[in-house]
């Protein structure tokens, strides 16, 4: 790496820590007792004061564009906090899954599937859970893979039943052209 480009990355990085830190610091703040505190005096002096400015126009102006500005504002905060919540959480469960013995590490990224196929795994896991609810054991464990294995087998005893009823099919004929 040149060092241009660590100072341009430096420089870049200092200013996105800069406004991390201060949306994490206005996140925190905006969720306290304090900041409830002071929305909800905010309230009262607006509708304390209606009577002084005769509950005019401006009077309402004010309260509409002071919760307009605050709300765009906690929007973008909001959502910054629940991606930031969510990618953790998927990096926490990513890791237990990978680190599970027997479990499918097909669900490490799982989220990143599109929604027709996150339908599909649920579906999936919806057999998986009412599997495990006829068994008697209930440590036993169902896995992507282990269901995945028995449609193999199925799938191959399927296969075989029809090659048989075809061989069953073709010995009669056989059977029939050689007493001819």
């Amino acid at each position: 790496m040149t060092q241009k480009h660590k100072t341009s990355k430096q420089r870049r990085s200092g200013f996105e820590r800069v406004l991390e830190d201060t949306a994490r610091k206005v996140t925190a703040w905006t969720g306290s007792t304090s900041a409830f505190a002071l929305s909800v005096s905010i309230v009262l002096t607006w509708v304390l004061t209606g009577p002084i400015f005769r509950y005019s126009d401006t009077w309402q102006l004010v309260i509409n564009t002071g919760t307009t500005i605050v709300t765009f504002l906690m929007v973008f905060l909001i959502q910054r906090s629940q991606n930031k919540d969510s990618l953790a959480l998927h990096l926490k469960l990513n890791e237990i899954v990978a680190a599970m013995k027997g479990a499918s590490n097909r669900l490490i990224d799982v989220e990143s599937l599109s929604e027709a196929e996150l339908r599909t795994l649920h579906a999936h896991y919806a057999t998986l859970a009412r599997m495990s609810k006829r068994e008697l054991d209930l440590l036993c464990s169902h896995s992507v893979e282990e269901a995945e294995h028995r449609h193999h087998l199925k799938v191959a005893e399927r296969e075989a039943d029809v090659a048989a009823e075809k061989d069953a099919e073709r010995k009669p004929s056989v059977a029939r052209t050689k007493h001819s």
